[in-house]
C-alpha cells in the first residue's frame, strides 16, 4: 500500500501515527485515523469543559480553504509593498493571511517606520493591492472544498463563512463558485469586525450569525492566525495545510487536528462526523 498522509492531533503538540500504520490491512488503517479523532475531540472536551461537541454549523475562512487564491495574494502583497518601499516577501505573506489588509499595512508600516500608517495611506495601498491581486486569472476553487460543502449541506449543518478578506472579486465569486452554500447573513468579513483574526471576534461573530454555541461548531482553516483566531474562541479548530507552511506552525497556533488538504478532510469527513456524534462518551476517559 502506498503511504497515506493522515490527520495529526495536537497535545497541543502533535500526535503522528507511526509510519508502519501506512502499510497496515486497511480496516486497521482507517481504525487508526478514527482514534486520533476521538483522541481529539476528547482532549478539546477536557479542556474546555465540554460533555459533546453537539455539531451544528462549519465556520470557513475562504482563501486558502475555498480558494486555492493564496498564491495570488501573496504576489500582489509583496508587489504593492515594493512599490511603496515596504518589505514583505511573498513567504511572509502567508504567516499574515486572515488579517485584514489595514492590519497588514500597518504592521508592515510601523516595523519600517516606527508608527503607524496613515489612513489614507491605508486605503492607497490596499486598493492597489486588490488591483493587483484582480490581474492574476480566477482563483479556483480549493479541491476537495465544495464536495465536503455538499456533505455538510447534506447533514443539515450549517457553512458558514469568516474572513478576514475584503476582497470584492473572491466574495463576489462566491455564489458562482459555490451555489446555495453560503448565505450573506452568515458571512463574516473584513467590513463586518473592528478586530480581525487573530482576535477571536469574527468566529465569535460568526457563532452568533449562525446562533450556535462554541461547542455546536468545527472551524476549517488553513492560516496560522485564523488558527488562533478559532481556538481563542473556544471552537474545535481543523487546520488544513494548503500553502507552503511548516505544519508544526498551524499545531501551534493551536490547531485540534490537522489535515494535509482540504480533499483529506472531505475523504475522511464521515470519520470525523462519526467521531463527533460519539463524543457525548468522550467526556470523562483518557
Amino acid at each position: 500500500m502506498a503511504a497515506h498522509k493522515l490527520p495529526c492531533a495536537t497535545p497541543k503538540g502533535c500526535f503522528l501515527i507511526p509510519n508502519s500504520l501506512f502499510y497496515s490491512p486497511i480496516s486497521n488503517f482507517l481504525f487508526s485515523i478514527y482514534q486520533v479523532f476521538k483522541e481529539a475531540i476528547s482532549r478539546y472536551l477536557r479542556e474546555h469543559g465540554y460533555d459533546n461537541i453537539r455539531l451544528k454549523a462549519v465556520l470557513f475562512d475562504m482563501d486558502g480553504v475555498l480558494f486555492n487564491s493564496m498564491p495570488y495574494h501573496a504576489d500582489a502583497w509583496h508587489t504593492v509593498m515594493e512599490r511603496h518601499g515596504l518589505h514583505l516577501s511573498r513567504e511572509e505573506a502567508y504567516m499574515h493571511e486572515g488579517r485584514t489588509g489595514a492590519a497588514t499595512i500597518n504592521i508592515v508600516y510601523q516595523r519600517q517606520y516606527g508608527k503607524d500608517a496613515t489612513p489614507e495611506m491605508i486605503e492607497s495601498i490596499y486598493a492597489e493591492k486588490s488591483e493587483e491581486f484582480n490581474r492574476h486569472p480566477e482563483p479556483e476553487r480549493m479541491p476537495g472544498a465544495w464536495e465536503v460543502l455538499q456533505k455538510i449541506k447534506a447533514e443539515g449543518l450549517t457553512p458558514v463563512l469568516v474572513t478576514g478578506s475584503g476582497q470584492h472579486s473572491l466574495l463576489d465569486r462566491l455564489a458562482h463558485n459555490f451555489p446555495g452554500m453560503f448565505q450573506r447573513e452568515r458571512m463574516v468579513t473584513a467590513f463586518d469586525v473592528k478586530y480581525g483574526k487573530p482576535n477571536p471576534e469574527p468566529y465569535l461573530m460568526g457563532l452568533e450569525k449562525a446562533g450556535v454555541k462554541a461547542n455546536e461548531a468545527i472551524v476549517v482553516e488553513n492560516a496560522p492566525i485564523g488558527v488562533q483566531a478559532g481556538a481563542a474562541a473556544g471552537i474545535f479548530t481543523i487546520a488544513v495545510n494548503t500553502g507552503p507552511l511548516d505544519r508544526q506552525v498551524l499545531l501551534d497556533a493551536g490547531a485540534d487536528l490537522l489535515f494535509p488538504s482540504m480533499q483529506a478532510l472531505c475523504d475522511d469527513w464521515e470519520r470525523l462526523q462519526t467521531a463527533l456524534d460519539a463524543s457525548n462518551s468522550l467526556r470523562h476517559k483518557d
